[in-house]
């Protein structure tokens, strides 16, 4: 062998023998099943594949309380993942979840990363914010609840599917003429605490809790058992006592009895267009939420629901940089874009939400603007910029408990959200204290 072939040999062995360069791996936990998960799994590709320094590895956790559980108890055990999606409820919990976590402007500023919090929709932002305006998690699947029509149904009752549904006096009006055609489920809900509690007392300009809902402090307690709420919850009763409300469950049970054609009318949130967009073999329509007209403030505006994503403190730098350039990624105006467009989520940047009036999404599909109008029409007043409640999880338990007793007739309204709101009071007293 001469020496040239030997060397030439000795090279390609020792190319073959050197390791690939190792990519930094990021955990990251979410809660997505279904279409939704297909479309998380997506992302992550498409992010994998821009480049070459960072691999993230998406597990679905189970739903939003499993989630936010496993990563309670994740980091209890040292083996807390990079990246966590915790529900919009849980924002109180996270914040008070001391060394648990690490800011996304703290990891932003230590990648140094190109990041303008100012980019992100304030009503959005807010939510995720601190007192002093540092974004705190990163917000991620945004939505709020709108009125989902089956503008068959209507037709098949003799209504116009083009009948102002604005108000919950027009909406009551419309039930009746579904019930009396024979409809089975004239409006059925999902996540009735969210959507006909903590979004109406918003869009009422209504407190839900004292200190700004929980904003300028723990030391706050429930208000969601007024005028207003019960005059809402209270005419709900009554609607399901008489076959116009169908009652299907806490979370979005609803969500299957409307996409198969069963109900007329679905409040839920703006984020269902997915689902319903490839379920539903009927034409249908995405409207504002109702309001009650002989309120002054309504409409105000309503609030988000969803998740954001939280960094979970204890991890490398290096495994910092790439949570970095995953965030930015999922907040590039093209990635934010097709997001919003796919899913009905809100776009969680103006530039996402201008991109996509520019692509003509908005024209092509009517309504889909909804949510961001019924977002962004008015500033966010004390009672309506959201919630930021301890142990909120559990008080939505509660609540939910409480409004059953409701629908079932076991309770009239007023009885039922003042023991909701002593019950729920007695857990913000627990989380005041663990938290001074």
């Amino acid at each position: 062998m001469t020496l040239k072939t030997f060397l030439l040999a000795t090279a390609a062995t020792m190319t073959l023998a050197a390791p690939a360069l190792a990519q930094t791996e990021i955990e990251f936990w979410h809660a997505f099943t279904g279409r939704l998960g297909e479309l998380v799994t997506e992302q992550v590709e498409s992010f994998n594949a821009s480049q070459s320094d960072y691999k993230v590895t998406a597990t679905h956790k189970g739903n939003y309380s499993e989630t936010l559980n496993a990563g309670i108890a994740a980091f209890r055990a040292g083996e807390q993942p990079d990246i966590l999606m915790v529900f919009e409820v849980g924002t109180a919990t996270m914040m008070s979840a001391k060394g648990a976590i690490k800011p996304v402007h703290e990891v932003m500023a230590d990648a140094g990363a190109d990041f303008d919090q100012d980019a992100y929709i304030g009503s959005v932002k807010g939510y995720y914010t601190s007192s002093d305006g540092e974004m705190l998690s990163l917000p991620f699947n945004a939505s709020t609840p709108v009125l989902w029509v089956n503008r068959d149904a209507l037709q098949d009752a003799g209504i116009d599917p083009n009948v102002d549904l604005s108000t919950w006096e027009q909406v009551g009006e419309v039930l009746d003429a579904l019930k009396t055609a024979g409809s089975v489920c004239p409006l059925t809900t999902a996540w009735q605490s969210w959507v006909h509690l903590e979004n109406l007392s918003a869009y009422h300009d209504t407190p839900f809790a004292t200190k700004a809902n929980g904003f300028d402090g723990v030391d706050t307690a429930l208000s969601f058992n007024g005028p207003v709420q019960v005059k809402h919850i209270q005419t709900m009763g009554n609607w399901a006592r008489d076959g116009k409300f169908i009652y299907a469950g806490r979370r979005n049970e609803g969500g299957a009895n409307f996409r198969g054609g069963e109900c007329a009318l679905f409040t839920e949130s703006s984020a269902g267009y997915a689902g319903i967009k490839d379920e539903a073999q009927f034409e249908f329509d995405v409207r504002p939420l109702p309001y009650w007209g002989d309120v002054e403030a309504a409409p105000q505006n309503t609030i988000i629901g969803g998740a954001s994503l939280w960094v979970m403190a204890g991890q490398s730098d290096e495994e910092y940089k790439g949570v970095a350039d995953f965030l930015n990624f999922l907040s590039s105006p093209e990635v934010q874009a097709k997001w919003h467009q796919d899913t009905g989520y809100l776009p969680i940047t103006q530039a996402a939400a201008d991109l996509t009036r520019e692509q003509g999404f908005y024209d092509a599909n009517p309504g889909t603007d909804v949510a961001v109008k019924q977002m962004t029409a008015k500033e966010p007043t004390e009672n309506s910029k959201g919630l930021r409640l301890g142990s909120f999880d559990q008080i939505r338990g509660i609540i939910d408990e409480e409004l059953e007793a409701v629908w079932a007739g076991d309770k009239d309204a007023q009885a039922a959200l003042d023991t909701a709101v002593e019950r729920g009071d007695e857990l913000l007293r627990r989380f005041e204290q663990a938290n001074r």
